[in-house]
């Protein structure tokens, strides 16, 4: 009789233990998910003025201009969205973002004016915080997965009612492909 209520004493410990195991990542994964969502908040609010900046010397470059506003009203329009809408909307935004500062480099005012440096330098160190808070997020989403996912933790989860996080991926492939490098 002492065995069967120590052995339902030590599942209900264990059991315990992997409830609130599952309640630390779940709360880790939406922590990563407010860094993610303050640094694309960040660098959201940076291209106004940049934009701003740009136009004056890239009049004629209106097509760039225009992208880089449809992304960024997209990407707010994702904000309250799922990891992976937000991770299209952004990636879209990065894109513009990219075709913008690539074209800036045909307008050598536009390169030596320090408001526009200031905010190239700027978004590059927004740039690094999201990577930063992607790569937290997405280590924290792995951990509640795995715990979700693995036995004996997954009846615990099941019962409970936890599932699995979307990871914060990158969408377009040209992102993820390693650049390559001709010597002449």
């Amino acid at each position: 009789m002492w065995i069967i209520l120590g052995v339902i004493a030590i599942a209900a410990v264990y059991a315990v233990s992997i409830y609130n195991s599952l309640v630390k990542n779940r709360q880790m994964v939406e922590e990563g998910w407010s860094g993610i969502d303050v640094q694309l908040k960040r660098r959201t609010d940076l291209i106004p003025n940049l934009m701003e900046t740009v136009k004056g010397y890239m009049a004629h470059e209106r097509e760039t201009l225009e992208s880089v506003t449809n992304a960024r009203t997209a990407a707010q329009s994702a904000q309250n969205g799922t990891p992976e809408q937000r991770a299209q909307a952004e990636g879209a935004l990065s894109s513009a973002l990219g075709r913008l500062f690539a074209v800036a480099e045909a307008y050598p005012d536009l390169k030596a004016n320090t408001t526009f440096l200031e905010f190239q330098a700027a978004l590059q160190t927004v740039e690094d915080e999201i990577q930063m808070a992607r790569r937290y997020y997405n280590g924290a989403v792995r951990n509640l997965n795995v715990t979700v996912e693995s036995f004996p933790s997954n009846l615990v989860a099941n019962g409970f009612k936890f599932e699995k996080a979307e990871y914060f991926e990158l969408e377009n492939e040209a992102d993820r492909a390693v650049p390559s490098v001709k010597f002449n």
